[in-house]
């Protein structure tokens, strides 16, 4: 009688000397470096030694893979089918360094020709823009460029820097400008840096939109004396209690969005009109916000009675834990005296403002209350530039190097998210794809090299997926 196998058995697996790489990636990033000429905007600041538009090229790829540090990034393109497909010699570890400082070193000029191609091959159906600041933490002490600031990635303890990126408001949706500055710079002063940077492509009536912490008096009168618009927040103050706030429940208000409870009036003056809102859902969620800050506070305030009543050490957390400073110092509260509902009521009473659900845009163009806040709202598609940037591309973190090097590596990662950018632009159905899906979905399409007794390479494709096909719909090379 025959055996019948429930399975196949499997085989043992031999090494060999075979070798897979993402051509999706790789031939994306040479499709779009020859579409924005790339290679001449970098290779003219370098023209001794390993070809810098190359290694550029294959940084960028390797940012949108595997992405580690250099010194895998010199590892991952060492190997022979890589250096064959970007047309390189084996070189050093610390050629790739060079490349970062020249490209560095030479910042300004390469995001202003980038600007420059991009602008002359595109015609764009407005020039608005969105501009937004963000800090990338750095690993070590000795980089001059690190401040101590305010750490977007909550890591006060860290040294940073502080990055402005500009992008072509929605549906283009495409980075054209970037800023890096000293980590201890506010987004007031970083502003000046990041609006310069892009104004001279800005068309006459352009809208520029940020939010309330670049807003100060200096920088609206740039932009209207650029003879551009702009849209921005600003922060409430006890005028705004008293003018309308406090009256806007019997004030003749128009339903903005019905879904988030959104209402709003208008309020125009000579240089500015004030856009005015109240939303439910805002409101609800700052309440809820501040009802859970002020149980937090009840709790610390029982905790310390607690202690006090059995004479006990306070918590670690109430106390100065630094051994070279000593204090002293003593606590008291006000529970014995009250009952939970009382206590609850001064929380309460110290942490509502009255301001909660209640925001207010400001803009010298003429628009509804509806247009305003769907432009704002729109803004936060600079926001996931950000994400994509320390999580998708993972600029983050940023080590210990110089100062041209830190720039050349951002700037690296910059060319990486734009060319991810102009997929989602130039492909319709890629337009509602995330940053990392369109990047493993190209890493996905690879070749493996294989080589065999006879000497004669076999290249084998793998893994053609629908992104990956219409992306490289027009490269010749993979059909």
């Amino acid at each position: 009688m025959p055996i019948i196998r429930a399975s196949l058995r499997t085989e043992a697996i031999v090494p060999n000397n075979n070798i897979s790489f993402p051509i999706g990636t790789f031939l994306t990033v040479e499709q779009y470096f020859n579409k924005l000429s790339l290679g001449d905007i970098v290779g003219k600041h370098k023209n001794k030694g390993a070809d810098i538009n190359t290694l550029v090229k294959a940084m960028v790829s390797y940012r949108l893979t595997e992405n580690q540090s250099v010194t895998k990034a010199a590892d991952f393109i060492n190997r022979d089918p890589i250096l064959e497909f970007f047309s390189l010699d084996n070189f050093e570890q610390n050629t790739l360094y060079r490349a970062l400082r020249i490209i560095g070193n030479n910042r300004e000029e390469v995001i202003a020709d980038i600007q420059d191609v991009i602008f002359d091959i595109f015609d764009f159906e407005h020039t608005d823009i969105n501009m937004d600041w963000t800090s990338f933490v750095l690993w070590g002490t000795k980089c001059l460029l690190g401040k101590y600031g305010y750490s977007r990635d909550k890591c006060p303890d860290k040294k940073q820097i502080n990055v402005g990126v500009s992008e072509l408001r929605s549906p283009i949706n495409i980075p054209i400008g970037l800023t890096i500055l000293p980590g201890n710079i506010n987004d007031q002063v970083h502003f000046d840096h990041t609006f310069g940077q892009v104004q001279r492509h800005l068309r006459e009536d352009s809208l520029v939109v940020f939010d309330q912490g670049a807003n100060r008096k200096k920088n609206l009168d740039r932009i209207e004396n650029s003879k551009l618009k702009y849209l921005t927040a600003r922060q409430l103050n006890k005028s705004d209690d008293k003018t309308w706030i406090k009256n806007f429940k019997d004030m003749e208000k128009e339903l903005v969005d019905e879904k988030k409870g959104v209402y709003g009036l208008i309020k125009a003056f000579p240089s500015r009109i004030n856009y005015m809102y109240f939303s439910e859902q805002l409101y609800e969620q700052q309440m809820e916000t501040k009802f859970r800050k002020a149980e937090r506070m009840l709790q610390e305030a029982k905790d310390i009675q607690e202690s006090i009543e059995n004479n006990r050490g306070l918590p670690k957390r109430f106390k100065i834990n630094n051994p070279l400073i000593e204090c002293e110092y003593s606590y008291q509260t006000r529970l014995t005296s009250m009952s939970d509902e009382e206590a609850q009521a001064i929380l309460k009473k110290v942490t509502i403002t009255g301001r909660e659900g209640f925001f207010c845009l400001v803009s010298n163009k003429d628009l509804t209350l509806a247009e305003a806040l769907e432009i704002y709202r729109q803004k936060d598609s600079i926001e996931k530039i950000f994400h994509s940037l320390k999580n998708d591309i993972e600029i983050k973190p940023l080590r210990v190097w110089l100062d041209a090097s830190i720039y050349g590596a951002i700037i690296i990662g910059f060319i990486a998210q734009l060319i991810i950018s102009l997929t989602r632009f130039e492909h319709a159905e890629l337009k509602h794809k995330s940053p990392k899906f369109i990047k493993i979905s190209l890493s996905n399409l690879t070749v493996t090299v294989e080589y065999r007794k006879s000497a004669e390479k076999r290249y084998i494709f793998s893994n053609f997926n629908p992104i990956s096909q219409v992306i490289l719909e027009q490269n010749t090379a993979i059909t």
